[in-house]
């Protein structure tokens, strides 16, 4: 995660120490390893975006896993109180009552911002109001910056800063909340009375900050084969959080962020569960200029719009999909069982373990992590395998990567070995080559990957999660994916 920042929340800050002091051994561990490559040629690093650089990127998901590996640890020790309340909601939300109706909405990557999130736009309030927010499937809130009756967001320039006074349908929701009390994530530092608005403080990795209230409001979506009236629908009683205070430089480049994770109040559970119960959405290059987008759409995918680029497909893929792990334990992540990693078509000896949510580890999709972070196991496997292909292209040293080569010194430049990645029920993820031997520089290729502590869950970012359609089915426990276009 870039200039956006991460989210870290104030209970877990303790636990992210922690993790920190894990990285900083990993860091160590890696300066070491450097140390014997001081013969290679030292390259200027070229950002991909003004203030941007695959640095910050590599620097920001760290701290993005401290925060994933605290929130885990965190949920594990509280999932047995909520599971059964959350199961059952779950199973109510996306049942058979659930409309098949489906609605779109534009998703573009935040690179011409200097970031390595994908942005998404929503319509929130009565009359609505527009917002550019962070597309975060790790987040169980959808927040704004907001303008409440006491205070506004501090250094706020930008025109869109939600007025909940100007809202007919904005409703604060109390303390005394069952939605507060069990499912609001964070600390309710302000809740000195039942009766008062539930609060929350986040804390995020640069020392800013966001302070503001929970409530409900509506959201305006475009209907996907609407007609005249028909084209638009509001989704009722949204769980939104309004910041009226905020520090720090975080958030710069958008309103706020749109919660795609599995939880009760994100808006993903509640809009799968009026429009048949899954959403998918395809990461066009994460270097793609601004006006390439693609969609985020939940519902049934529509049968055009993989013909006009925006990536859904004409039917469910059975042959491409594997179980979604909607374990209490991992929420609000989502969370698959990876059986298998090949490289060049060996398959890689990873210990099992690496992959086993029930042994700390496991892995996750998320789309608020830019590069793949994998356990040490299986992130010394791969690179080795990678690596060992590449043995015959001159090293070159670009932090923070630990092999980068220099890709201009032969007029055909090598192939890059295949990377698959085998999930249960032999789904099998095939990304192209640009997604994990990226370009770091004019003329150097890095093997993008960054390796997070064992043991520790694994992160497929958002850089090889791209170029390809992900389809979320949470009512029946499914992910679904297939390579695509994205964007024309």
């Amino acid at each position: 995660m870039a200039r956006v920042g991460l989210l870290v929340l104030a209970l877990v800050l303790a636990c992210a120490a922690v993790a920190a002091g894990g990285a900083h051994r990993h860091q160590q561990r890696h300066k070491h390893r450097r140390g014997s490559r001081r013969s290679s040629a030292r390259l200027r690093l070229v950002p991909a975006a003004p203030d941007a650089s695959l640095a910050d990127r590599a620097h920001d998901d760290r701290h993005r896993h401290a925060y994933i590996s605290s929130k885990l640890a965190s949920s594990s020790t509280s999932s047995s109180s909520h599971h059964g309340r959350r199961a059952a909601e779950a199973e109510e939300a996306t049942g058979p009552a659930a409309e098949s109706s489906a609605f779109a909405m534009p998703l573009t990557s935040g690179a011409y911002t200097g970031t390595g999130q994908y942005f998404v736009r929503l319509r929130v309030g009565t009359p609505a109001q527009p917002f550019v927010l962070v597309a975060d499937t790790g987040s169980d809130l959808t927040w704004v910056k907001c303008r409440g009756a006491s205070s506004s967001p501090a250094g706020s320039s930008s025109p869109r800063v939600f007025r909940p006074a100007d809202s007919r349908s904005w409703a604060p929701i109390p303390c005394s909340s069952d939605t507060c009390t069990a499912f609001v994530p964070f600390s309710l530092a302000n809740c000195s009375s039942t009766a008062k608005p539930c609060a929350y403080d986040y804390r995020y990795k640069d020392n800013s900050s966001a302070r503001g209230v929970v409530g409900t409001d509506s959201a305006t979506v475009a209907l996907s084969g609407g007609t005249g009236n028909d084209k638009k629908a509001k989704l009722q009683e949204v769980v939104l959080g309004c910041t009226t205070s905020y520090d720090g430089e975080s958030f710069q480049a958008s309103d706020g962020v749109l919660s795609l994770g599995n939880s009760n109040i994100s808006f993903a559970s509640r809009a799968a569960a009026r429009f048949g119960g899954r959403f998918s959405y395809c990461l066009v290059d994460h270097l793609a200029p601004r006006n390439a987008t693609s969609y985020l759409t939940f519902g049934p995918p529509d049968a055009d719009d993989d013909s006009r680029g925006s990536a859904a497909p004409a039917a469910p893929l059975p042959s491409s999909r594997t179980p979604l792990l909607l374990d209490a334990r991992m929420a609000p992540f989502y969370a698959v069982t990876v059986d298998a990693v090949s490289v060049a078509g060996e398959a890689l000896a990873i210990p099992p373990a690496v992959w086993d949510v029930t042994m700390n580890g496991g892995a996750i999709l998320d789309s608020g992590t830019s590069l793949t972070i994998l356990a040490t196991p299986a992130y010394n496997a791969v690179v080795k395998a990678l690596s060992k292909q590449l043995a015959g292209v001159p090293r070159v040293t670009m932090d923070p990567f630990e092999y980068c080569y220099n890709w201009t010194v032969s007029s055909t430049p090598p192939a890059v070995p295949k990377l698959e990645v085998r999930f249960a029920g032999s789904a099998r993820l095939e990304p192209p080559a640009k997604s994990y031997v990226i370009d770091a520089a004019p003329g150097v290729k890095c093997i993008g990957l960054q390796e997070g502590a064992w043991p520790g869950v694994s992160v497929i970012g958002n850089i090889l999660q791209q170029e390809h359609l992900w389809e979320f089915d949470l009512a029946n426990r499914w992910l679904m994916f297939k390579q695509s276009r994205c964007a024309h």
